[in-house]
């Protein structure tokens, strides 16, 4: 067996090629750190900061924890605050502007000065035109069921003043109800749209009502009072339902006054089952006078149909002057004869006038009477 001697040439080449070996990895290691100073140095030139050379040692690797499941995205619990001390009752809410549109219909207001609750329901008739008024089972009428009392030993010469044709204007209408006095009686039109709240409206101001009621004037239909109106080419049945129509619209007037009627209240063969009618349903009737020639008066005596005389038109000119000599008029002859009866519209300058004549009228002597307080008082 042969054993290497180290003494032998190849030993010592061996030697030499390990040495080399290191010199090598030296070498090469000093030129990588001098690449790396350079590369500093240059990064320091630009404004950047030192690259930073780090030297990791990597952990054994170990099998990664499965991510949790990330939670729904909801806004923490709040801390429950201790229980406050008892505190006072929140206050009512703020009512809504008086611009905003009522949503439904309002209950009617209880009526004021005395009047009674309308409609009664044992003054009224159902039918297919509506609730029609009617005579109760004890023999009480609409006429003074919702008549506006008045005291009967009054003797002062009264005066009755009607403001008619309302409804159809909200501005006059509710300034006619809230300005004049209570004792004015107001007629409202039989096309007004929310009458039955325009009459509880009057009702609850202390107003006596009436109904108007459209007739045919003298140049129809030139001048139309509207549908339904009371004509001489219908006949007495076709009449009769125009005035049932017309009737069932509202409850709780006392009766009802011509509107227009020239020609109708001239021809008694018309008017006599129309006012028939009235009287068996209850009801009082006011003779406009928009004719000398009417016979409604003379007619509804003669029926037994209680009824009211008009006087004076107060607005026919619907001027200040006009209408403060037509009040003049009406007071004359209330003097006179003890009773008058006035009627106007609902222009601003007549209510203002009335407003006035009516201030200081029981100074005056003279009693401001609801038109239920004149039935069959005047002369025909």
């Amino acid at each position: 067996m042969s054993f290497d001697n180290p003494n032998r040439p190849g030993r010592k080449k061996g030697l030499s090629a390990l040495a080399a070996t290191v010199l090598v990895l030296v070498a090469l290691s000093a030129g990588v750190i001098a690449w790396l100073a350079l590369s500093a140095s240059d990064d320091h030139r630009d404004g950047t900061s030192p690259a930073a050379v780090t030297v990791m040692v990597t952990p054994p690797a170990v099998p990664a924890s499965p991510a949790p499941t990330p939670a729904p995205a909801v806004a923490p619990a709040p801390t429950p605050a201790p229980a406050p001390a008892p505190a006072a009752p929140a206050p009512a809410p703020a009512p809504a502007p008086a611009s905003e549109p009522a949503t439904q219909a309002l209950a009617p207001p209880p009526p004021g000065d005395g009047l009674a609750r309308a409609p009664d329901p044992r003054l009224i008739e159902a039918s297919r035109f509506g609730q029609l008024p009617r005579l109760a089972p004890d023999g009480r009428k609409a006429w003074q069921a919702y008549a506006r009392p008045f005291d009967a030993n009054d003797q002062r010469p009264r005066i009755g003043i009607i403001v008619g044709n309302l409804g159809l204007s909200g501005a006059a209408t509710e300034s006619a109800i809230q300005r004049l006095p209570g004792a004015v009686t107001l007629s409202f039109s039989p096309y007004a749209r929310g009458l039955d709240q325009w009459i509880a409206l009057a009702r609850a101001a202390g107003h006596e009502v009436l109904l108007d009621l459209p007739m045919e004037p003298i140049n129809f239909p030139a001048n139309d009072p509207g549908p339904d109106t009371l004509l001489t080419s219908l006949t007495a049945e076709q009449n009769r339902t125009r005035l049932h129509s017309l009737l069932g619209r509202v409850s709780g007037y006392v009766g009802v006054v011509n509107h227009m009627g020239s020609r109708f209240t001239t021809s008694g063969p018309h008017l006599r089952p129309v006012l028939t009618e009235l009287r068996d349903r209850g009801l009082l009737f006011v003779d406009s006078r928009s004719s000398l020639r009417s016979v409604a008066a003379r007619t509804a005596s003669e029926l037994a149909l209680p009824r009211v005389i008009n006087n004076r038109f107060i607005d026919a000119e619907a001027s200040r002057s006009a209408i403060d000599a037509r009040l003049a008029e009406i007071e004359r002859i209330a003097r006179v004869s003890g009773f008058a009866v006035g009627i106007g519209q609902g222009f601003p300058v007549t209510l203002d006038r009335l407003q006035r004549w009516t201030r200081d009228l029981a100074e005056r002597g003279i009693a401001l009477a609801p038109i239920s307080a004149l039935a069959n008082a005047q002369p025909d």
